[in-house]
């Protein structure tokens, strides 16, 4: 099992929860992070340190964020790994708590 990035993360892209990842699990795109399953070894200590309340378990998932789980490993492929805390987008405190998010994921 492993844990999940979802919506709204996107555009925060706060970097708290890769300060405390022991597995350096955590990806890093332009706006979004994701966490590879093959890595996570479903600690939780991401969950309680994310701002925007973005990470789940993936048994957790709300139904409507059931497609982020192979978003996460898709991503993983693909973006570079983020072990230091980055500070946050300037804005993105305005943007945490927004709906419907993944129409601003940019992917490179």
């Amino acid at each position: 099992m492993a844990f999940v990035v979802t919506d709204n993360c996107i555009m925060c892209k706060y970097t708290d929860c890769v300060a405390v990842c022991p597995a350096d699990a955590f990806h890093e795109g332009p706006n979004f992070l994701a966490i590879n399953p093959d890595d996570c070894i479903d600690c939780d200590l991401c969950v309680s340190e994310c701002p925007a309340d973005a990470i789940y378990q993936e048994d957790q998932l709300p139904q409507d964020k059931q497609d982020f789980t192979a978003l996460n490993a898709e991503l993983c492929e693909v973006w570079p790994k983020i072990t230091e805390v980055k500070p946050a987008p300037n804005d993105a405190d305005s943007w945490n708590g927004t709906p419907d998010k993944l129409k601003f994921l940019e992917l490179d």
